[in-house]
């Protein structure tokens, strides 16, 4: 049995704040009993500033979230997923990366990916995002080994695209991680079926700690999220949600439950090649 903490948090425009946040939810997972603690997607900052962000984010080999996260899963010998922070990049561009890490009990960086699909949407007349004018896409699927379970790693708005899904678990994976900073309108609409067909799909646990509440108000706009990070086991059961409030939710999965959902309907094993249309 694993125990997983999901953090669910409101970041906001200051790294330095949102870190103390984390540190402290980390401690209470780690008091909790889990062995994997999950953040939500942009963990060290939002902001509706891009100006903002070129001044306060950090190159990775710099950055001041990773390197406390990475201690602190040191000291208290958990496995962390850092769900996404925003980073510098040299880029010509000068686009950021969203990037999810997979932090080890020895503080390690075990994995990390690049968010693939970039979230430009039109949600409604007011409400628009163009993700990839300041975001670069990442380029390739990861899957990470631990020691308790083999981890397929995705972020927030990739969770649309099931084929990303299929080949994490053809490649091994038992968890899909979504680590997200969901839109509430598109959250109460999509959210929890979205995540529940992923598992159901896949035969794996999904994990999706995410961002909650209202992050800044900025020209008359507010930065509002969804919240319900969820757990979803291999068979598309919801195992926790954690509602609209920040903190920290626990769940405990049961690994065998992977094998005996694709043993059920071992839908991984009858893909097909086909023509057209």
């Amino acid at each position: 049995m694993v125990r997983a903490a999901l953090i669910q948090m409101t970041s906001v425009e200051d790294p330095g704040e949102n870190l103390a946040d984390l540190k402290a939810h980390l401690h209470t997972a780690h008091a909790g009993g889990a062995q994997f603690a999950l953040s939500p997607e942009v963990t060290n900052c939002i902001s509706g500033s891009r100006t903002h962000q070129r001044a306060v984010l950090h190159h990775q080999e710099d950055d001041p979230t990773l390197a406390a996260v990475r201690q602190e899963a040191e000291a208290l010998g958990l496995w962390v997923l850092i769900g996404s922070l925003g980073l510098l990049t040299h880029d010509r561009d000068g686009r950021f990366a969203n990037r999810s890490l997979l932090i080890s009990p020895q503080g390690e960086i075990a994995a990390q990916y690049d968010k693939i699909h970039m979230f430009d949407v039109n949600v409604s007349e007011t409400e628009t995002y163009r993700e990839s004018a300041h975001y670069r896409p990442g380029a390739r699927a990861i899957v990470a080994q631990t020691d308790f379970a083999a981890i397929g790693m995705t972020i927030c708005y990739d969770i649309r695209f099931p084929y990303l899904h299929r080949r994490l678990a053809h490649a091994g994976a038992e968890i899909i991680t979504v680590p997200a900073a969901f839109s509430a309108v598109t959250g109460a609409a999509h959210w929890e079926t979205l995540l529940r067909a992923r598992a159901i799909e896949t035969g794996c646990f999904v994990l999706a700690p995410a961002q909650t509440g209202v992050h800044y108000v900025r020209d008359g706009k507010e930065r509002r999220t969804y919240g319900h990070s969820l757990a979803i086991a291999p068979w598309g059961e919801v195992l926790a949600d954690a509602g609209t409030g920040c903190g920290v939710t626990f769940v405990d999965l049961d690994m065998g439950e992977v094998a005996k959902a694709r043993q059920r309907v071992p839908s991984l094993n009858h893909d097909r090649d086909y023509e057209g249309p």
